[in-house]
């Protein structure tokens, strides 16, 4: 659309762009949700990416990657902003100088590389096909902002130069490298000269320069052989600020220095090209493994295993380090935007520092390490404040509170948190060393959490305090894939990864609740992919089924099971070619009641729940993957009881469809919202938010229902 009374050719992004000044993200009240399911909180985030500071000033606004979204999160306004556009969990990112431009790239079928305008959160270019075969391992941009570096994901690797403000789709100039150089996952370029930028791979360092004659590199040989030293793997190199030199951190501790070496002819258009880059010295800086070498201002800063940060000056000498007990392995180091006030000493270190001899002023600066914590340290004070903490093992397990706007998230590393979806905080966490985290579920009146973890324990704990209110119990011999509460909260049930169902009962002991095992049994032959407690018809007692992949749908009888012994009321089989895949209570919404289940060829089907007949067989929603789990949107509309909603996951998606269900293929929508794979569902009780947990990309995503 053009601007209005303004005829120059530019559209209305470019005009919002030109027109964006910083903070003005979260100015904007948000727009009508205009989709079923809105993205509203990202919860957890990647952690072998960098983490960037975009602050000026008092100011703590991060932008990092979750999954496939980047996050801009101010930090104390306790709000995010989401750049959403990669269909493809994002794999590398860069941001210039000035904070304002964000390149972001993936991998996988149609990836893309995509600049945001980090101001007013507009994709300002898209770069489609860019390396068709894998997608893009890293990616730098210049310091000029003009120019951006890219390095394909592929066994043979491509490396492309973009002018990123043309409308061109084509890089200005690529070239291949050769596979014994080892997979360059590093890149970056020269501050000083945007015609020069440096790669590197756990064993090769190469440095490339371009122009019109194409792009040229040189890769230069280094082993335990040329220092009579051994050298280690490399982590990231930098061009020195104020000579020709470039440096290259090692895991043993050292920085390989490079150097121009003049050839014999005095031609400064020889002594210009990369061939003539070699290591002319190997410095060791400390034992402990260099993880980031960045060069800021006139110093060298390192961050290594330990989660010590120093920075050094030009001729590499210690002018001082900043270091905590509880930090671990460093993965980014982010300076503000503003320096400080110049202090008149150089800042004291919180446990080990070495002194300056000169004053010099370093910025506040943020650092992320490779077990998901950020955390802030304000250089004047020497504090580190911890900003983030957040799973750095696959997330697993969601749970929504029965009566409040609660959400449990349990992850593989042990972490247990409760969130405050409402006012998006966190208000208490556990964390389990024993083993990990693979489910959860709360009672129907919310004073009871349990877990499943991996070791095939089940832990029923306080849903307050997370306190255990039993001692565990250890029945599974598996993993425990799917845990649940009866109605009444009478009857825990388990399932785990042996094919077994196990039934725990509530009993009375000295006044209090507490559980003990009632019995288990071997039911299925095949992965176990539902479990499910209703109620009889015809009493109040609850009823319990369990759904297969050997297609049987195996209902007990809870109350004539006995110590150790549990009895099986019905057997029946449910499907003859096709795979179940889960399983739901259909809504009354006739007179007759009805099992929701949905299987590998789209098919969702209607059973009876007395006679387990089939009545009805209809298509289910169709995105590229049939569904995974399913769940009864809750609902909080008395007046049109008969408006009903189904929640569903498939491999990537999180999608609703309309009830009943009827086959209509536009009744339903989806949206990807982990690309790597969604591992877990779960809806709030008033049925305004879905959540989805994604699995080994550590994430989970709160989805804003707009019915």
């Amino acid at each position: 659309q053009q601007r209005s009374g303004e005829d120059d050719g530019c559209d209305g992004s470019a005009s919002l762009v030109w027109a964006a000044t910083p903070g003005m993200l979260f100015q904007e009240d948000k727009q009508t949700r205009l989709h079923p399911l809105s993205l509203s909180w990202v919860l957890g985030y990647n952690s072998s990416l960098a983490v960037h500071s975009l602050t000026d000033g008092e100011d703590l606004v991060l932008l990092y990657v979750s999954s496939h979204t980047v996050v801009i999160h101010d930090v104390l306004g306790n709000r995010q902003y989401h750049l959403q556009g990669h269909t493809n969990v994002i794999s590398c990112l860069c941001v210039s100088e000035d904070r304002r431009w964000v390149a972001t790239a993936d991998r996988g079928p149609d990836a893309l590389i995509i600049v945001w305008d980090s101001f007013s959160g507009i994709p300002v270019r898209t770069i489609f096909e860019s390396h068709p075969e894998d997608g893009v391992s890293a990616i730098a941009i210049s310091q000029d902002a003009k120019y951006l570096a890219t390095i394909s994901a592929g066994t043979v690797q491509r490396v492309c130069v973009w002018k990123w403000t043309s409308p061109t789709e084509k890089p200005m100039c690529s070239t291949e490298l050769r596979p014994e150089f080892g997979y360059q996952d590093y890149v970056t370029f020269n501050p000083q000269n945007p015609h020069e930028f440096v790669s590197n791979s756990k064993t090769q360092v190469i440095f490339y320069l371009w122009g019109d004659a194409g792009l040229q590199y040189g890769a230069p040989l280094l082993s335990s052989q040329t220092f009579n030293s051994m050298v280690g793997h490399f982590s990231q190199s930098v061009f020195h600020f104020n000579t020709s030199q470039a440096l290259t951190g090692t895991s043993a501790g050292k920085l390989v220095v490079w150097d121009v070496v003049s050839p014999r002819t005095p031609s400064k258009e020889l002594r210009a090209k990369p061939h003539s880059m070699k290591a002319t010295k190997l410095v060791p800086m400390q034992k402990d493994s260099l993880t980031v070498l960045k060069v800021f201002e006139s110093c060298v800063v390192t961050g290594d295993v330990k989660g010590q940060v120093k920075f050094y000056d030009g001729q590499l000498q210690l002018l001082t380090c900043y270091s905590h007990s509880k930090v671990g392995p460093i993965r980014s180091i982010s300076f503000s935007k503003i320096p400080p006030d110049p202090p008149g000493t150089s800042p004291a270190c919180s446990t080990s520092c070495i002194a300056s001899s000169q004053p010099f002023s370093i910025r506040n600066f943020i650092l992320s390490t490779s077990d998901a914590t950020v955390l802030r340290v304000a250089t004047d004070r020497t504090n580190f404040e911890k900003v983030m903490e957040e799973a750095k093992k696959a997330v697993n397990a969601i749970a929504c509170h029965p009566r409040q706007a609660l959400v449990a998230v349990g992850s593989h590393c042990g972490l247990l948190k409760v969130w405050d979806y409402q006012q998006t905080k966190y208000l208490v966490s556990r964390i389990f060393t024993e083993a990990g985290i693979q489910c959860l579920s709360y009672d129907p009146e919310g004073y009871f959490l349990a877990a499943g973890f991996t070791d095939g324990s089940v832990y029923i704990l306080d849903a307050i305090s997370l306190q255990s209110s039993c001692k565990e119990f250890k029945f599974s011999r598996g993993p425990v894939t799917h845990i649940s509460f009866s109605y009444d909260s009478e009857y825990l049930a388990t399932a785990d990864e042996k094919y077994s169902v196990t039934v725990y009962k509530s009993v009375l002991q000295n006044g209090s609740r507490c559980w003990e095992h009632l019995a288990g049994l071997h039911s299925h032959y095949k992965p176990i992919r539902s479990i499910l407690f209703g109620v009889q018809l015809d009493s109040n007692e609850p009823r319990l089924l369990s759904l297969g992949e050997d297609r049987q749908l195996v209902e007990y009888d809870l109350n004539n099971s006995s110590k150790d012994h549990l009895v099986v009321l019905h057997r029946d089989r449910v499907e003859q070619i096709a795979v179940p895949l889960c399983l739901a209570w259909y809504p009354q919404l006739s007179t007759e009641s009805f099992i929701l289940t949905a299987n590998n060829c789209y098919k969702m089907k209607l059973y009876n729940t007395t006679t387990k007949m089939c009545r009805k067989t209809l298509l289910g929603p169709t995105y590229g993957s049939p569904l995974e789990k399913i769940q009864i949107l809750p609902t909080t509309n008395t007046t049109e009881p008969q408006k009903r909603y189904l929640a569903y996951i498939t491999k990537d998606k999180v999608g609703l469809q309309i009830l009943p269900v009827d086959g209509n293929p536009h009744k339903s929508s989806a949206f990807i919202c982990h690309p790597d794979g969604v591992s877990d569902l779960a809806s709030s009780y008033d049925g305004r938010y879905v959540f989805t947990a994604g699995g080994k990309d550590c994430t989970v995503m709160k989805w804003e229902v707009n019915l």
